[in-house]
């Protein structure tokens, strides 16, 4: 399913293939830079890749935290990358509404986690042919994924994945469950890791949700160890200053070193694999 997405590449190189980008758009320099940067790397690994931000944050804790430069700015925006650097590009939805204008400048349209339910929400985005990534609720066994999978294929869309980003563990914190990749592959569709949503610390007294970005390669190494089929990554040149997620974004300039063990790991599950 994932070589049918335009402008997808080395789609035959056995590889994972990576959603990386920063959690939002927050201008034009900032995107461009961070995708030019990523798809060099992606390519000297041979990895699919397909640049994600969401064009606007509507799951905030606070009234005054960053929520987007303007729906249609961020979308033009992502539109650009997708056209000057030749990559596809994914964007979190929140509505109906949000399903048909996205689909207009992007490849995967990505259903939030807190939405995974939401019956309208899935319809809307099927019904626009896209790639659909629909990440499973912290409040949900994987089992349940089953459900969403169907609705979209229900409405004549095929193209869905699912992707893992930790189960709810007490009020703070998050804990995955690697058990839950296996289930979900059982829908006959790609499985993908997020590795820095997964170690968020939410719903903090401050408002600001917190993270432990120092276990994005512990997990990761678990999640190509477990057979994922993609790994999402949100990354930032400077995650302090980001307007969104960044206490659980990975600082770019570790994204090389971060992909070249795990390549190297994928290459042993798939000897392992071939030679059971």
């Amino acid at each position: 399913m994932i070589n049918t997405i335009q402008n997808i590449k080395h789609t035959d190189s056995g590889n994972f293939f990576l959603l990386a980008g920063p959690c939002v758009v927050e201008n034009e320099d900032m995107v461009f830079d961070i995708a030019k940067k990523i798809s060099i790397i992606a390519d000297e690994y041979r990895i699919p890749f397909a640049f994600k931000a969401s064009f606007k944050k509507a799951n905030r804790s606070r009234l005054d935290s960053f929520t987007g430069i303007g729906d249609q700015k961020a979308l033009e925006l992502l539109s650009a990358v997708r056209k000057d650097l030749k990559i596809p590009t994914v964007t979190d939805i929140h509505t109906e509404k949000d399903a048909e204008m996205a689909a207009k400048y992007v490849d995967i349209l990505q259903i939030p986690a807190f939405l995974c339910r939401q019956t309208d929400l899935l319809l809307a985005a099927a019904s626009t042919g896209k790639v659909i990534n629909v990440k499973k609720g912290q409040f949900l066994a994987p089992e349940s994924m089953e459900h969403a999978v169907n609705k979209i294929r229900a409405a004549g869309n095929k193209r869905v994945m699912l992707t893992e980003r930790g189960t709810t563990f007490g009020y703070t914190d998050l804990v995955v469950d690697f058990r839950g990749i296996p289930t979900m592959k059982k829908n006959n569709c790609p499985v993908v890791l997020d590795v820095t949503h997964s170690l968020q610390q939410p719903n903090q007294s401050s408002g600001v949700t917190g993270g432990r970005p120092d276990l994005i390669e512990t997990l990761a190494r678990a999640g190509v160890a477990t057979g994922i089929d993609g790994l999402f990554i949100e990354t930032h040149p400077t995650p302090s200053e980001a307007k969104s997620d960044g206490a659980n974004m990975l600082q770019l300039s570790k994204l090389d070193s971060l992909l070249s063990n795990l390549v190297k790991l994928r290459e042993v599950i798939n000897t392992l694999s071939e030679n059971l």
